[in-house]
C-alpha cells in the first residue's frame, strides 16, 4: 500500500520524520479497505496541521486475478471559503 500526501499549509507544517513514524505505525493497524485508510489519514492530517488544502491518495495493487490490477483512492479537503485556483492549477494532476 502506498500513501501520497499533498497539502498547502496554513500555519503548521508536518515534520517529515513524524509523518514517516505515523505511516509506519499505521502499517501494523491499518483497516482493510483503502477508503477507510484514506479517510483516517485525511482526518489525522486535518487535525494536526489544519491545512488550507490537502489531498491524500492511497494506492495498492489488487490481489488475485481480478480484471482491475490496481486500486486508487483520492480524497481532498480544503478550508471553507479558501480558493486559489491559480495555485491548484499548477499542481500535477492525479
Amino acid at each position: 500500500t502506498r500513501v501520497s500526501l499533498r497539502y498547502i499549509p496554513d500555519r503548521w507544517v508536518l515534520d517529515p520524520a513524524g509523518l514517516d513514524a505515523y505511516l509506519d505505525a499505521l502499517a501494523g493497524s491499518a483497516p482493510g479497505a483503502l477508503e477507510d485508510l484514506a479517510v483516517m489519514v485525511l482526518d489525522d492530517i486535518n487535525n494536526e496541521v489544519v491545512a488550507r488544502w490537502v489531498q491524500v491518495v492511497v494506492s495498492a495493487p489488487t490481489e488475485g486475478r481480478a480484471p482491475v490490477d490496481h486500486h486508487d483512492v483520492m480524497l481532498e479537503d480544503r478550508q471553507p471559503k479558501w480558493a486559489n485556483d491559480a495555485l491548484l492549477s499548477r499542481l500535477k494532476r492525479f
